[in-house]
């Protein structure tokens, strides 16, 4: 039975804890938890016990090394914002674990080598956690296209839209400072940019990107005739009226994680999506050149009506389309197991030379168009399904996914373009 620590407790901790202590206690056991925050590791106990679950020891952010010396966990989940993420990882290699992460892997290229290294040196093993590869919807696609059915893709046209739901709540917490989350492009677009290297079977080359800040922030709103403001919704009367305005008091668990929290840390859940202090774009187009010769334009917007994608590509033998929209939702906001979940999706097969037909796929229940519980099964399972399409993703994938990322926020600082073999030692072999 493996050993499971979890260091970050936030919002997308419950995602595996809960797993692990319910449909996968028989396999995998819990022992630690490691936080900055208390009261938030305090709250994690609670929901265990009422799992029926005992309680787990718990440890200070500070503590993490003698976390792992008291409780001797096989396996590390790091669950920590963005720009944590390689200090953990590393460390719980060095003390002789190996690690799961949430995505990105991490926000830059030094940390991501600074990952690399430890790795080498020690032998231990990492999993990326990309549910996203896992929905049926998205494996069909990785299917057809192995299997010829458009022949060699020439080129992908992938548009990401995030309503103004959940588009607006990277603006209201800690993603909004660039320096936490690497921006949008690092942060949400991880996911997009590694379905596509998953789906064509390459990696990127060389990117070129564009992105401003143009909805959200204080400015933009001043320039829509907005002349009240307020810094947090908590305790504001501007805020009342405000529909972007997050209620902490609505929801047990904001309330629990966040507002009863936040002495201890002075983080903020509820700031004004139209305050100062943003520096992450919500408008963003890339280009992408990709090892195979496939070229990719991209696009992500976070203020839109509804919420979903709309992936095209072109091979020499025809054409495959595919959209889902998607049920929006708020993190932590209570209602996590509706996170993803599909309102509708097609896959529309246009072969050269022929009638096209639309494409069926069999619906999984669960967050994240069904990956969530393929992936967990694929994590946490004694005996693992087979795979035939290669959906584990290690440091190799987590790596090419922010690549892009990373280069296309060089990209916009600079306006050149960047390649993806200028940002880290032994592209080449990758």
């Amino acid at each position: 039975m493996k050993r499971y620590a979890q260091v970050g407790i936030g919002g997308r901790a419950r995602f595996f804890y809960e797993a692990l202590a319910t449909r996968y206690q028989d396999t995998a056991r819990l022992v630690a938890f490691c936080d900055t925050n208390r009261t938030r590791m305090d709250y994690a106990n609670e929901r265990l016990r009422a799992l029926g679950h005992p309680p787990l020891a718990t440890y200070a952010a500070s503590e993490f090394e003698r976390m792992i010396a008291e409780t001797r966990p096989d396996v590390v989940i790091v669950t920590t914002i963005d720009r944590t993420h390689h200090r953990y990882i590393v460390r719980a290699m060095e003390l002789g674990c190996d690690v799961i992460t949430e995505k990105p892997l991490t926000t830059d290229a030094a940390k991501a080598a600074l990952i690399r290294d430890a790795m080498r040196r020690t032998g231990r093993d990492l999993r990326v956690t990309f549910n996203y590869r896992y929905a049926p919807f998205n494996t069909k696609v990785r299917e057809l296209i192995h299997d010829g059915a458009i022949g060699n893709v020439l080129s992908v046209h992938f548009e990401w839209l995030l309503d103004t739901s959940h588009g607006a709540d990277y603006f209201r917490r800690w993603h909004r400072d660039k320096r936490n989350s690497g921006g949008l492009l690092v942060h949400k677009a991880t996911h997009h940019f590694d379905l596509v290297n998953f789906w064509i079977a390459s990696v990127p080359e060389l990117v070129f990107a564009q992105g401003r800040l143009g909805f959200y922030g204080k400015e933009n709103a001043e320039n829509r005739g907005i002349d009240r403001f307020y810094y947090r919704a908590h305790g504001s009367a501007a805020a009342a009226d405000d529909p972007f305005a997050l209620d902490l008091e609505a929801s047990e668990t904001l309330r629990r994680l966040y507002l009863e929290a936040e002495a201890e840390d002075g983080y903020l859940r509820d700031q004004s999506v139209f305050g100062d202090g943003i520096s992450i774009e919500d408008v963003m187009a890339v280009q992408v050149r990709y090892r195979s010769g496939a070229l990719m334009s991209y696009s992500l917007n976070a203020y839109l009506p509804w919420e979903g994608f709309r992936v095209a590509f072109n091979g020499d033998r025809g054409r495959l389309e595919m959209e889902v929209v998607d049920q929006a939702y708020i993190s932590a906001a209570g209602h996590q197991a509706e996170e993803g979940v599909l309102r509708g999706e097609r896959i529309i097969l246009y072969p050269l030379g022929a009638e096209p037909r639309l494409i069926p796929v069999e619906k999984q229940e669960g967050g994240h168009g069904g990956g969530d519980p393929v992936l967990l099964d694929d994590l946490f399972a004694a005996r693992p399904a087979p795979d035939p399409f290669g959906r584990a993703a290690g440091y190799e994938d987590g790596l090419m996914s922010i690549l892009t990322g990373i280069a296309g926020n060089q990209s916009m600082a600079t306006g050149l373009p960047v390649r993806i073999g200028d940002l880290i030692r032994d592209y080449d072999l990758l």
